[in-house]
């Protein structure tokens, strides 16, 4: 760093002497300019310097704009004093010297103000970098997350499936009903692990943005009767009661008919698998507050979700379970995240609250005009 800026001041001289001996200015002339315009040159360097540094110490460093301030205040001040030193110095009159101060004047305000808007465009990039590395830092955290808790939905199945087998090819079992109860629970987890490369397929289309949406004008109460008849098995078989309060007519959206069947599938399927047995899931169509989108809830008798975890909820992989118990078949904590990446798809947005006994899962998808 000595070694730069001696570099540039040594460069700085021989620029200065270079031009004064073009001009043919008189030694003693060009010795008093060179030796007042660097001298207050390397003096406003030196206390702009030292103040940078005081406040470095103090630990009570400034903002990015007032640090630019005081850097270009430095060639401002030097040019200032320089300028009039010199000027002084060389007999100039007191109406040309009025003149070079309002010049003077005018130049060092406009170095200010371009350092200030240098100083604000940095500080805004500042803050998009910041805000880009937390947002890869988080990502790059799920994708480790993701891999670790699919690994292990995927190990899980398939030991049983492994097990079943040999027992079934070495004549552990034999009975008929053992029999038939292990062909059926290798066919429940095979089932299970095609949902989940199903929704892991699903999650890379959506981040590859491979899946371009073929929107159309879709009747949103004819999708939300569809995917309340495709979950009432599974909700009837725990014992969860369904039911929808759709009203009359119905909103019309844009956008795919299947992506949006399978955003209303997955916010079931998570309120059926979390309300406990004798609980209740309703699906509700908003009120006709918001022009622009229409608005649909589901809503559950989970028993709600920590306030801690409410920003979580739509993450990777995300269950809300940390034991994660290997005998769940509620997929790869994959489904929030899918209809979050399928609505935003839509220009959409969704959110969740708690409610009651539960939790209110809301979606807005804009309205067919």
């Amino acid at each position: 760093m000595t070694r730069r800026r001696s570099v540039v001041v040594a460069m700085g001289l021989g620029l200065a002497g270079l031009v004064a001996a073009l001009a043919r200015l008189p030694g003693a002339d060009i010795a008093q300019l060179v030796g007042i315009s660097f001298g207050v040159a390397l003096l406003a360097y030196g206390a702009g310097t030292l103040v940078l540094r005081a406040w470095g110490r103090s630990g009570r460093e400034p903002s990015l704009p007032v640090r630019a301030a005081v850097v270009a205040l430095i060639p401002v001040a030097s040019l200032s004093v320089g300028a009039l030193a010199a000027a002084r110095a060389m007999f100039v009159s007191a109406h040309d010297l009025t003149a070079l101060v309002v010049v003077v004047a005018g130049a060092g305000t406009a170095g200010v103000l371009a350092a200030l808007a240098l100083a604000s465009e940095l500080e805004a990039a500042r803050r998009e970098v910041a805000v880009a590395q937390a947002r890869e830092r988080a990502l790059e955290r799920s994708r480790r997350e993701l891999v670790a808790w699919v690994s292990h939905d995927l190990r899980t199945p398939l030991a049983g499936i492994r097990a079943m087998a040999e027992a079934l090819d070495d004549g552990v079992v034999s009975d008929e009903a053992t029999v038939a109860r292990y062909h059926a629970t290798m066919t429940r987890e095979a089932d299970h692990l095609g949902r989940l490369i199903d929704d892991l397929f699903e999650l890379s289309r959506l981040q590859a943005r491979a899946g371009d949406l073929v929107v159309e004008r879709i009747p949103l109460t004819e999708l939300i009767v569809d995917a309340l008849a495709a979950a009432g098995v599974v909700a009837e078989t725990k014992g969860v009661h369904l039911d929808g309060r759709l009203g009359t007519g119905g909103p019309e959206v844009l956008g795919s008919s299947r992506e949006v069947e399978r955003i209303l599938h997955n916010l079931l399927d998570n309120a059926v698998r979390h309300t406990p047995s004798g609980g209740a899931v309703w699906v509700e169509i908003g009120d006709d507050a918001d022009p622009h989108h229409a608005v649909v809830s589901v809503l559950d008798q989970c028993g709600g979700i920590a306030a801690a975890d409410l920003d979580r909820v739509f993450d990777l992989a995300y269950r809300g379970d940390p034991a994660r118990s290997p005998g769940g078949h509620g997929g790869g904590g994959l489904g929030l995240a899918i209809a979050r990446g399928l609505v935003e798809a839509h220009a959409g947005h969704i959110d969740v609250r708690n409610e009651g006994e539960g939790c209110r899962f809301t979606v807005r998808i804009p309205r067919a005009r």
